[in-house]
């Protein structure tokens, strides 16, 4: 048999015939806590990463290990540090989940908007009528600002504005005016969360964003502003944006992600009426889930067969 790759989550079948096409043995493994991963990795060259954590003492198990291919844009679930002093490769698909994402935090914005979800298990509770007291609104000509304009940010904008028809205020850190389409207002970040009706955040989580988002800011928004957050849980102040809700400093959450995951049973944002709260499912579409498949595959087969990978997150130089 070929070199070993380890896949330690379910992924989309076409990448996994890529590699065995190619050559290479695949192996799966159930669970996919950090005892089970030391177990299996020994003897592999690959892992094809989604949403478990690789570690330091993972790695140290895996001395044929030459890549770590994360099938999403996000790598924090990787010791990036460890795998570069080690000589591995650790990449990621920065634009695999573009749409996907956008289309989801769109989506949420709308459901949390018109009340969607509450009202549906409201009337399947028998109450057809809590509609008239509990409105929901709609969503053109109000303001979206986007924390962290990327390339997901970027596409929201796009599909807010033109579908929409929603103003558009973008936040980044070195972003110019002269980056931004002429339907996009530049602000900073007070003006950002102060006069958005929907805040939308697309940043990465490292050690600069971590609980960035908290009582400062959601004391700032309106009232009546929902937070729309498809990026990471821990950029958030999760304690306080509990808080928040619950003293109805903030109008509502759509939430795809959580600090911990998965999320304890008794989460507080499970039994709250302005609370939207998804399974981190934001890619979870079969196109997109081909798309992230076939690019990892295809990192994995660039790296085993001598080559540099395209979407590199550091510049290990292989050994």
């Amino acid at each position: 048999m070929g070199k070993k790759v380890l896949i330690p989550q379910p992924v989309a079948e076409e990448g996994v015939d890529y590699l065995k096409d190619h050559g290479y043995e695949v192996v799966f493994v159930e669970n996919s806590d950090e005892e089970s991963l030391k177990e299996a990795v020994g003897d592999c060259s690959a892992i094809w990463l989604g949403v478990p954590s690789i570690t330091r003492e993972i790695m140290d198990r895996a001395p044929k290990l030459e890549i770590i291919a994360r099938q999403g844009a996000g790598y924090n679930n990787v010791d990036v540090k460890a795998a570069e002093e080690k000589g591995i490769w650790v990449t990621n698909a920065p634009d695999a989940t573009t749409n996907t994402v956008a289309e989801f935090a769109l989506g949420g914005m709308i459901a949390i908007g018109k009340n969607m979800f509450l009202l549906t298990e409201k009337m399947k509770e028998g109450d057809f009528f809590y509609k008239d007291t509990y409105l929901g609104e709609d969503l053109k000509g109000k303001t979206l600002s986007i924390i962290g304009y990327g390339r997901i940010g970027r596409l929201l904008a796009q599909k807010a504005h033109y579908g929409l028809g929603m103003k558009i205020l973008a936040y980044g850190p070195h972003l110019t005016k002269e980056q931004l389409e002429d339907y996009v207002t530049l602000a900073d970040w007070d003006r950002a969360f102060s006069q958005g009706d929907f805040v939308s955040l697309h940043m990465p989580l490292n050690s600069k964003t971590e609980k960035l988002v908290g009582r400062r800011e959601f004391q700032m928004m309106k009232t009546t502003a929902k937070l729309i957050n498809c990026a990471r849980g821990a950029v958030t102040d999760e304690e306080a944006l509990i808080e928040a809700l619950n003293k109805g400093q903030i109008g509502g959450l759509f939430t795809d992600v959580f600090t911990e995951e998965p999320p304890k049973k008794d989460h507080p944002f499970f039994h709250m009426e302005n609370v939207i709260a998804a399974p981190h499912m934001g890619s979870y579409t079969k196109e997109c889930r081909i798309i992230m498949a076939m690019h990892a595959a295809g990192q994995i087969h660039k790296v085993l067969s001598g080559e540099k990978p395209d979407t590199p997150v550091h510049h290990t130089v292989k050994k």
